[in-house]
């Protein structure tokens, strides 16, 4: 076919695709759009859905000297789809243009098994950025960091790389080794880690029982099944641990996922009410998620924790928690991606995943660029215990006088017993969202059991003194 008919092919195949996207965006019809060729009406006529001609006059202009000129013979097929994935790649660092293998791999990571060193990924002034990495993965164990950037993936540079082609080279076989060049705050220089692949399996939900009293629930990841996967958890807890008086909710290093998984955990904790909304464009992007009557754990206060590996779903679930009143939040505040990306299918094989819509808390807050706020800020630093020497206390003494409303003698030996406990000295956050935890179960005890005072007879202050005193320390 001689080139001057196989540009006017390739314009109209691209006239042909253009009526869908702009049927999408509610601004025409299903008829071919029309080519609009005054300049100076072209901002006005491009609202109404026509085509600005000089636009597509330069592009021709480029395909065809690329076509022509470049080092390396491409199909018209290569250079139209890198012509897509450009489009996308500069609309925001989440939408992005699927193929087949990509489809595939986004199906692994909503179902919870893929190949890799496991980490959540978007993109920032060219390098890849580290949201979060997933527990018990390759990356977390090797001390990735959300927030960290990924300058070269086996030294190739990742500038130039688009998102999708960085997460393939970071995908392959279970055992093959993978070396990152990592910059990070804080940190001079870049640094080198060496990673081996493996198959990365993402628990979603994890349930444990926290010094007798407190549930921890981490959730790692929200997949199709997190929701119901929590509540049963927390529900086979409390039936074999009767005495549980509140719960941390860890959310910290958690990327997102399935938008229905995390308004299913949100709705686990609330009444009734709103637990997010979306706007957008469309007609069809702006919607709300209420939740349904009923609670698993209503009578018990929770303690949110998130960071700056909070993205998405997560950010959900704390903006509504937050909300609603239903728990303090604690920590640093969140990632800030508030943005709802939907699969566009193209073809059998290809689809577009494009972003549509904002996510909004129930009052309203974008969580987009934002995040959430902690009610309680908390970094996150190392603790370590100080043990001083050991000293005696009254019931360490020979002959001590007992407690005498019967009280439990607390002596250094017993105190030694349960500070051996220090799982949770280590996670600081964590540490000072069971302290909150345990405020509040007091203050509970407290309000419930408050009496009035005895009264002090009239005369008790003339019926003498009472002196304290020790011995002086020889």
């Amino acid at each position: 076919m001689p080139y001057a008919d196989l540009k006017r092919a390739t314009l109209l195949a691209l006239f042909a695709a253009l009526p869908t996207v702009v049927t999408a965006q509610g601004a025409g019809s299903s008829e071919s759009p029309n080519i609009q060729a005054d300049q100076s009406t072209a901002t006005t006529d491009s609202e109404k859905g026509l085509l600005p001609l000089e636009e597509l006059r330069t592009f021709t202009r480029v395909y065809d000297h690329i076509r022509n000129s470049y080092v390396e013979e491409l199909t018209d097929a290569q250079l139209l789809e890198y012509a897509i994935k450009g489009m996308i790649a500069e609309l925001d660092p989440h939408s992005a243009y699927l193929d087949e293998e990509s489809f595939e791999d986004l199906q692994e990571n909503t179902s919870g098994e893929f190949g890799g060193i496991g980490i959540e990924v978007g993109m920032e002034d060219g390098f890849v950025k580290v949201i979060a990495p997933i527990d018990d993965t390759p990356a977390k164990r090797a001390g990735i960091e959300a927030g960290d950037l990924i300058t070269r993936l086996d030294g190739q540079p990742v500038k130039g790389m688009t998102l999708t082609e960085a997460v393939e080279k970071m995908r392959g076989p279970k055992g093959s080794e993978l070396t990152l060049t990592v910059m990070r705050e804080g940190m001079e220089k870049p640094f080198e880690v060496t990673l081996k692949r493996d198959i990365v399996r993402v628990k979603s939900v994890r349930v444990r029982l926290m010094e007798d009293h407190y549930a921890y629930i981490r959730i790692a990841q929200f997949q199709v099944n997190t929701g119901k996967e929590m509540v049963d958890a927390l529900n086979k807890l409390r039936e074999e641990n009767e005495d549980i008086r509140g719960i941390v909710l860890d959310l910290r290093n958690n990327p997102g996922g399935v938008l229905q998984a995390s308004v299913e955990v949100a709705d686990a904790f609330i009444n009734d009410g709103l637990v997010v909304y979306t706007e957008g464009r469309m007609e069809n992007s702006d919607m709300r998620y209420h939740a349904n009557a009923g609670q698993v754990a209503e009578d018990l206060p929770i303690v949110a924790l998130i960071n700056d590996g909070s993205a998405s779903a997560s950010e959900i679930v704390a903006g509504a928690l937050q909300d609603h009143g239903r728990a303090v939040i604690l920590g640093t505040r969140s990632f800030g991606k508030g943005s709802v990306q939907t699969i566009v299918p193209i073809s059998d094989a290809r689809a577009v995943k494009l972003t549509t819509a904002l996510y909004y808390t129930p009052n309203g807050r974008s969580i987009q660029a934002q995040g959430i706020e902690p009610d309680v800020e908390v970094e996150r630093a190392r603790v370590t215990a100080i043990r001083g020497p050991k000293r005696s206390t009254e019931a360490d003494l020979s002959g001590h006088l007992g407690n005498v409303n019967g009280g439990e003698e607390s002596t250094s030996q017993s105190r030694a017993e349960r500070d051996k406990d220090e799982g949770s000295v280590e996670d600081n956050q964590l540490h000072e969202a069971l302290n909150l935890l345990k405020g509040l179960h007091i203050f509970q005890l407290q309000q419930a059991a408050r009496a009035p005072l005895p009264q002090m007879p009239e005369n008790a202050a003339e019926s003498g003194t009472a002196e304290s005193s020790s011995a002086p320390a020889e």
